[in-house]
Parts: C-alpha cells; structure tokens; sequence
C-alpha cells in the first residue's frame, strides 16, 4: 500500500444524525486522483449509535481511501484532536466536526496547499453558516466566534498581524495541521479546556515559528442550530469563552513579564466596555447580539480573577 499523503480526521461526539452527511461529501471529492489519503473517525466518547454509522460505512465502503474508527474515552475536543495525531497516517491532517459539510474540492485544496507551503504549520479556508433560523441582526459581528470567517484573498496570519500584539487564527473548523509541527509545538496535555484548545492549539504553534495562513480555496459549511441563537446559550457560550482570555493572553508572555501587563489588559478591557455601553446602552437589554457582546467583555475583564478563584 502506498504511503498516506492526507488524512481526514472527524472528531464526534454523538453526531450518528449527522455524520452521514460529512462521509457523503468525503465520498464525493474531486481531483484526488493523484492523492493518497484516509479518513478517520474519531468517536469522543458518544453515546448514540455513532459506532453503528461508522462500521456500515464501512461494510459498504467501495472507495479507494479507506475509512478509519478509533474510540477516544477522555472527554473534549482537544483529547479527540491528539488522539487523531497520534493515529493519523497522513502529514498533512485535516480536522472536520461532524457538523463540517465539506465542498467538492476540500481534500484536494487542502492537500495541495500544504504541498505548495512547507512553512504552513495550520492553515484554514472560507466557512460558510448553514444556517437552520435566519441569524439574528448584527450576527456578522459575532460571526467568528462561530467559527464562521469568508473572504477572497489568501493571506499568512503571521505576516498580517506581525506589527501588533494581537494575534488572530484560524477557526478550528476545517482546519489543517501539519503533523510536524503538532509533534514539536504542542504539549501532550492541554492547558485550557474545551471552547480555547484551538487558540492554545494554534498559539503554541505560532510560537515555534510556523506559519499559519487562510486559504479561501478550501471552503466547508457549517451547521449552526436555532438553539445557538437563544439567549441563554449566547450569554453561557460568551461567559465561558470569555473568562478564559486570561489563560489565552499570558501563552505569549514570560513568567516575569505578566505581572507588568495585566493591567495594561484591563485598562484596556475597562475601556471596551464603557465604550460599548455607551453606543448600545438602549438595546443593551433587548438585542441579544449586543448582550452578547457586553457579556465577553465582562468576562474577559473579571478572567484573570476567575482564573485566581477556580485554580486554573
């Protein structure tokens, strides 16, 4: 058998209802003559019947590119991702969820890109909302935090952001990783949990000098539920993705060096906050994409004293 060039991993987690459209769009890939490569399934632990979809894939699988099942008991999208290094045969490795639709040349993209940028340590493309409810009005603002980003023009992340202190990456969704650059830049055991391990993910990666890049080549949807857009599970996702920032921030900084820009951050923070008082103080209440937006200031102000509370 020849050797992988490109391994698929999809990580789930009682997705039975909707993995069956992910191995559809697999199946129907273009240009991947010239490629060798697999899929895998990463099962986080399910309790559905995902094992059951996985093994009549496989009884009736007639493709070239074989699938792949490997159950991965330790909860959370960052132990299913090590996992899926760990198995994966291809040096390239590119990670769907099985709310991910791939578009008919993502395999091929993403395999090609890699193969033209030997620098690229984790390059994403354009994601597109598949959407079940119209969003809400003003959601192209929180769109990322959805792992929702579109665009035209490829780019390095690192040459964008190269004269600030921010750093943007890619989402998490449809992203690939070079299997290098995994091995010798990220640690064995995740620092932050679940909703951040792709921004320590990348961060540590960035950090050992690879590159990370957007390719808008490579495109996939993404399934966004109408629960997402309640108010309740917008004001839990921002709190949670909020008063991690702490942990996020200081991956960049020495021990010695925190002490000094802590307050820089929360003066700044402070300021958002204001700031976006003012502007929205009369629909702060009643327009759930502006409370939403006041509650990951707020929680990315107080996420240094939570850090401190709960000991993490």
């Amino acid at each position: 058998m020849s050797a992988i060039d490109f391994t698929v991993a999809i990580c789930t987690y009682n997705g039975a209802n909707r993995l069956s459209e992910v191995l559809e769009g697999l199946r129907s890939q273009e240009g991947t003559e010239d490629i060798s490569w697999e899929i895998i399934v990463v099962d986080n632990n399910s309790t559905d019947d995902t094992a059951k979809v996985v093994q009549e894939y496989q009884a009736n699988w007639s493709e070239p590119y074989p699938i792949h099942y490997y159950l991965e008991p330790e909860q959370g999208l960052a132990f299913a991702r090590r996992c899926a290094i760990r198995e994966a045969k291809g040096a390239l490795i590119g990670f769907l969820d099985d709310d991910n639709f791939p578009k008919p040349n993502w395999v091929a993209q993403a395999y090609h890109f890699g193969q033209s940028h030997p620098k690229a340590g984790a390059y994403g493309g354009q994601i597109h909302g598949k959407f079940e409810v119209e969003p809400p009005p003003g959601f192209e603002r929180i769109a990322r935090y959805f792992a929702i980003l579109e665009g035209t023009k490829m780019y390095c992340y690192n040459e964008r952001y190269a004269s600030t202190r921010k750093k943007m990456f890619p989402p998490g969704a449809g992203i690939v990783i070079r299997k290098q650059a995994w091995i010798e830049s990220v640690p064995e055991r995740p620092l932050l949990p679940q909703t951040n391990e792709d921004l320590e993910m990348l961060s540590y990666i960035w950090q050992a000098g690879w590159e990370l890049w957007f390719n808008p080549e490579m495109e996939i949807d993404h399934f966004i539920p109408k629960s997402r857009f309640e108010k309740e599970y917008l004001m839990r996702f921002f709190q949670n993705n909020g008063r991690l920032r702490y942990q996020v921030r200081m991956l960049s900084y020495k021990p010695w060096q925190k002490p000094l820009v802590i307050p820089v951050y929360m003066v700044n923070d402070l300021r958002k906050i204001v700031l976006h008082f003012i502007k929205y103080r009369k629909v702060l209440e009643s327009d759930k994409v502006v409370a939403g937006e006041m509650e990951i200031l707020l929680s990315i102000m107080s996420s240094n004293f939570y850090k401190l509370k709960n000991k993490i």
